[in-house]
């Protein structure tokens, strides 16, 4: 917790708003998107989804693939909790609505569904695209699906699977083209980077990537470091909570530290 504060103050120190982006794409993206002060109606949606959540107080066994939660001390969780402490929040979730509004990607991969709290956000900035979103618990997994069918969110394809275990067949499948990936699984560098690792045969020139969490730990500032400096990235943008990946061609590679 001590390294998060310390890491929280430096990116205080070094960020910047839309006055010190020099870069058209990314002076757009802040200042259409992530500053994008519009009530929309889908937030309505998605605040609703959050809530039925919270007032449930049904508990499941929750199987953790990942590094573990600093929250919870046992895997027998009321879902309400779960929504609570373990979910994306409502900002974060309004800004990723935007951000999907913004690009409207087609195709879209999700790592980490959980209640599928982000999982509607994705579904309703662009209705028409294909979702895939992965999670390891089938506890977790089976609520989230009877959430997004309780609010009609059709678009999305639920997988239960170990994360690695399935992208590890994205490239031998000749899967292209996807445009944006969320991911929000395991918070360790080495799953970060060979998830990271296994989906470089998927991008284009217009895909977006966005890391959960890159400030969580020493162990995941180290993996954020080695992907901001990849020869295939060209732009890079740090929130604190999230890290945006660019690999447009166009682009100079540059890095932005931006306050959202």
């Amino acid at each position: 917790m001590l390294q998060l504060i310390k890491s929280y103050f430096t990116f205080l120190k070094n960020s910047t708003n839309q006055h010190g982006v020099h870069s058209p794409f990314v002076f757009s993206l802040v200042t259409k998107c992530f500053y994008d002060k519009t009530s929309y109606p889908e937030y309505k949606i998605l605040n609703e989804y959050r809530n039925t959540l919270l007032q449930n107080q049904e508990t499941i066994q929750v199987t953790d693939f990942g590094t573990g939660s600093r929250v919870f001390k046992s895997n027998t969780r009321k879902i309400s909790a779960i929504a609570k402490n373990a979910g994306i929040s409502k900002k974060r979730a309004e800004l990723l609505f935007r951000i999907v509004r913004y690009f409207q990607p087609d195709s879209i991969l999700e790592i980490g569904t959980s209640l599928g709290l982000a999982t509607s956000a994705l579904a309703l900035g662009n209705p028409k695209a294909k979702i895939t979103s992965l999670e390891g618990c089938s506890n977790t997994i089976t609520i989230a699906k009877n959430q997004l069918q309780k609010f009609n969110i059709n678009t999305v394809e639920s997988i239960n699977s170990e994360f690695s275990t399935f992208l590890k067949q994205i490239p031998l499948l000749g899967a292209r083209g996807l445009e944006l990936i969320y991911f929000d699984g395991n918070h360790s560098k080495k799953a970060t980077l060979d998830y990271f690792e296994l989906l470089l045969p998927t991008i284009t020139n217009e895909s977006v990537w966005i890391f959960d969490d890159i400030h969580w730990s020493k162990d995941m500032e180290e993996a954020w470091a080695e992907i901001k400096n990849h020869p295939k990235i060209t732009v890079t943008i740090d929130t604190f909570q999230w890290g945006f990946v660019f690999f447009r061609r166009e682009q100079q590679k540059e890095h932005f530290i931006i306050r959202v």
